[in-house]
């Protein structure tokens, strides 16, 4: 194999959506919505689980988990774009890419992980009610949450390392709004099929396996949810149930779609608004469907509030 004439790039410079300028002012508007949204929702959430007694069980223990991946995810992809449209300067230091490529895929991985594992908690707390405090103990909840990090973390490193020691043939110019490992790779001059491998590999660990994980849990679910006599009752869980779903699809739907599709399509236009969905939209969206809208967390809010009355200068009232 010949090698590419190389040269060392210490900077790296976005695209990002000015293909489109005249969408681009919307999609500037829609992405700061979206992450302040994000940042309220989930440290309402993380907040009235912390301080509410009666939330101090294994599913919140999860979503505070969740509630911290979705701010530091949403927060590594959304605001250096955020930041670069506003300034005008639309690059990045290698470093800064490096750092901002390793955090995107560490809270990413992470959270494919951990949605598998909240699938598996609710699987044990609605078919073995009786167990469940049992089975799902405070160290066990520890010991999931734990190797779920250690695990997205990990994996990030490898792939980030794998790719950033690879030579780069001048060509500085990403074709994205964040340092999104498959923009970088094609910027790479010398073959990639053993990287695009290994990242492969990883991709099925950690995509198509976590989701099939969550259809068994869920149909185990679905089974005993049918053989709840109330109808009423039979309605909310069904409702939860597909509330749940439409977020795991949207996430992993977007996340199947950019990372396991063929090598020969290229697809750049559509990653980046794929991009969006699951780096701005789905951590939007989790807090407001797996928790603030069920009456457990509405009365905890409202009990913060009586014993903290500073708190509802930070917490809309909920009714």
């Amino acid at each position: 194999m010949v090698k590419a004439n190389c040269t060392i790039i210490s900077n790296f410079i976005f695209l990002g959506f000015s293909h489109y300028p005249k969408v681009e002012i919307i999609i500037f508007v829609l992405c700061l919505l979206m992450y302040l949204i994000t940042l309220l929702c989930n440290i309402i959430l993380i907040s009235v689980s912390i301080l509410d007694s009666y939330l101090h069980t294994p599913m919140y223990f999860f979503l505070i988990n969740l509630s911290f991946l979705d701010i530091c995810y949403t927060s590594s992809a959304l605001t250096p774009m955020l930041a670069n449209f506003v300034t005008g300067k639309n690059s990045i230091s290698f470093s800064g890419c490096a750092a901002q490529m390793y955090f995107s895929l560490a809270m990413g991985s992470t959270e494919c992980v951990l949605l598998s594992m909240m699938a598996y908690d609710r699987y044990v707390a609605i078919c073995n009610p009786l167990r469940y405090p049992m089975i799902m103990n405070r160290r066990v909840c520890v010991h999931i949450a734990a190797g779920s990090w250690v695990t997205g973390c990990l994996t990030a490193l490898v792939e980030t390392v794998s790719v950033l020691q690879l030579s780069l043939c001048g060509n500085n110019i990403i074709n994205h709004f964040t340092c999104e490992i498959l923009a970088v790779l094609k910027l790479v001059c010398v073959d990639t099929s053993m990287v695009e491998f290994f990242m492969l590999v990883i991709s099925v660990l950690l995509l198509p396996m976590p989701v099939l994980l969550i259809c068994i849990s869920y149909a185990f679910i679905l089974s005993n949810i049918l053989r709840i006599s109330s109808v009423d009752g039979r309605s909310r869980a069904f409702s939860t149930c597909a509330a749940h779903l439409t977020v795991i699809v949207l996430f992993y739907g977007t996340a199947l779609s950019t990372y396991l599709k063929p090598s020969a399509v290229d697809s750049q236009k559509i990653d980046k608004f794929m991009a969006l969905v699951y780096a701005g939209l789905t951590p939007m969206l989790n807090p407001i469907i797996y928790s603030l809208r069920n009456k457990e967390v509405k009365m905890a809010v409202k009990r913060v509030l009586v014993r903290n009355p500073l708190c509802a200068l930070f917490i809309p009232s909920s009714k």
